[in-house]
């Protein structure tokens, strides 16, 4: 009997390995300006392919919409000799996160402690 679990993942290496690639040549062309468009490819990707409780989810990010910020990151981590990379991880799992939603909106969970305020 499969494992009954609240996350399920269908993604199969030949559809990765494509999108993978086309994202490696975007970068590698542009020298790193283009990231942005590799990094919402392969989100996309991933989104498409991650279950929670059966809820598709959705990326939702655009390359146009990082690409301001990561021309700033870009500069500033070649000043600092990528000391501020330590800066810039933190910040793009966080756009990457709230760039993410479910296919289908749900209705939003209301916290034990605002019920037990009532």
């Amino acid at each position: 009997m499969a494992k009954q679990t609240r996350f399920t993942f269908d993604g199969g290496a030949g559809t990765y390995l494509g999108t993978a690639i086309l994202g490696a040549l975007i970068t590698t062309i542009t020298l790193g300006i283009c990231y942005p468009y590799a990094l919402v490819l392969v989100e996309r990707w991933k989104a498409k392919h991650t279950f929670i409780d059966g809820q598709a989810l959705v990326f939702t990010g655009t390359g146009i919409g990082l690409l301001g910020q990561w021309i700033k990151w870009l500069l500033l981590s070649i000043i600092t000799i990528g000391i501020y990379l330590f800066w810039v991880a933190p910040k793009l799992q966080q756009w990457k996160v709230e760039h993410t939603e479910f296919a289908v909106p749900v209705a939003p969970i209301t916290p034990i402690s605002a019920l037990a305020a009532q």
